[in-house]
């Protein structure tokens, strides 16, 4: 599979972990938009939100999960998670991950993190 994530799970490109579980992998976004910005990925490759049903969706519930423990690990007190689904939406890459963001306080909107389109 042709899959920039999933190639970074494997460990074919090389990215800042954050954490990594059995079923969960965390890395820093190359492009981030927050003091912390964190990518949150199932290690089952799941191409959108669009495509979770009952066979998959407890990889969703890991990924929660995990944001807990890795804010708490990393004392983040507050954060927002963020997941596009879609090309419309802002989905660049075809594999489900969730954006961990955090360390800023944020209002509503792109503006609120200082970035504007």
């Amino acid at each position: 599979m042709d899959c920039l994530f999933c190639k970074i799970i494997a460990g074919e490109i090389p990215s800042t972990k954050v954490y990594e579980d059995e079923n969960v992998f965390c890395f820093k976004d190359i492009a981030p938009i927050a003091p912390v910005h964190y990518l949150i990925v199932p290690k089952e490759h799941i191409s959108g939100a669009d495509m979770i049903n009952g066979e998959n969706s407890h990889y969703i519930a890991k990924i929660f999960e995990a944001a807990a423990k890795i804010a708490k690990n990393e004392g983040i007190e507050s954060f927002r998670i963020i997941n596009n689904c879609g090309d419309d939406a802002g989905q660049t890459v075809k594999h489900i991950h969730f954006h961990l963001v955090a360390g800023v306080k944020m209002g509503w909107g792109p503006e609120s993190l200082g970035k504007t389109e």
